[in-house]
């Protein structure tokens, strides 16, 4: 058990919340002609560093193919995208998410590969690739930037075949 009964226990900084970290802290500094310490040995950083460096940050087609597999998984209800679709899209989603075509058993489905292709601004042909353990599944979607700049799903096909084929008669 801690001795003090303000800090959590296991605490070892004896600093409170408003109080400097040490008394070197407040005082002022004077310019001298000469550097104070010795210069950090130079390293190289490692890739991880890198990457941690350089976030990714998600384009519009990998930020919807996770959205879309949300759904088409049954981690997400479809009403959830009703915001970012737009056409027959919705609608497309309505009759593929109730067979839930990209759950599986045990492993949950990933993103594997997101890519897309402009064929003029304010438009997206993306496809991703779904991985669930040793299954991999297409997914092939539109978007299309609005007025606003916002982007909206246009249309769905999974696996080379369009939503409203999947649909039951």
């Amino acid at each position: 058990m801690s001795k003090d009964s303000t800090r959590p226990q296991g605490r070892r900084d004896q600093r409170r919340p408003g109080t400097p970290a040490r008394a070197a802290a407040t005082t002022t500094r004077t310019r001298t002609s000469t550097p104070t310490h010795a210069p950090a040995p130079a390293t190289t950083p490692t890739p991880t560093a890198l990457r941690r460096r350089h976030h990714h940050r998600p384009t519009p087609h990998e930020q919807f193919a996770e959205r879309l597999l949300a759904v088409l998984s049954g981690r997400r209800p479809v009403h959830w995208m009703l915001g970012h679709t737009i056409g027959e899209a919705y609608e497309q989603l309505v009759q593929l998410a109730p067979r839930t075509p990209l759950r599986t058993r045990g492993t949950l489905p990933v993103v594997r590969t997101c890519g897309g292709f402009h064929p003029r601004p304010g438009v997206v042909e993306a496809f991703a690739s779904i991985a669930a353990g040793e299954q991999v599944r297409a997914m092939a979607f539109r978007l299309e930037q609005g007025r606003d700049l916002r982007w909206r799903c246009a249309a769905v096909e999974l696996g080379g075949t369009p939503a409203a084929a999947c649909a039951p008669a």
